[in-house]
């Protein structure tokens, strides 16, 4: 698939990338080892807005969550494309999702699945990734949903 095809592929979908959230801390947002990407948590936040706050099962519901997922999701792309350019980017290898959740939570799965089926979406032609969905107490700036990614990109 050609960068072309990919981006178009997100116009279809109606995601625009958005310019790539810097890090915020003492860390690279991505780091590249060999033929994979590695990129560091994202929350769903623009320059627009801030993630979304709350906890998921208190005061955020499954659906709202799981849109702050996908959120977060557009914004690994955006550092993926920052770093290596979408071009370069073949499939996505592991995606590892933190859910602000309530400790009787038990859905963090199905918050994560936002993601996930989002990816589903863009890399149509790969197999589906490895993935961790896991509730936490606390997220950076209050955020319900936080995600990371390894992507596997072209040698060079």
């Amino acid at each position: 698939m050609t960068t072309v095809d990919l981006l178009a592929r997100l116009r279809a979908l109606g995601v625009e990338l958005p310019k790539a959230p810097p890090a915020v801390g003492a860390y690279a947002s991505s780091y590249r080892q060999g033929d994979l990407l590695f990129v560091a948590g994202h929350t769903s936040r623009t320059v627009e807005r801030p993630a979304h706050r709350g906890v998921v099962g208190v005061d955020v519901d499954i659906e709202h969550a799981a849109r702050e997922a996908r959120g977060a999701a557009i914004n690994l792309l955006a550092a993926a494309h920052h770093a290596v350019g979408m071009q370069n980017v073949e499939a996505l290898v592991h995606l590892r999702g933190f859910v602000r959740a309530d400790p009787e939570f038990e859905r963090q799965p199905a918050v994560i699945d936002g993601a996930s089926l989002f990816f589903a979406e863009v890399f149509r032609e790969t197999p589906r990734h490895a993935r961790a969905a896991v509730g936490v107490a606390s997220l950076p700036g209050g955020a319900c949903v936080e995600l990371e990614a390894v992507f596997a990109v072209r040698k060079g």
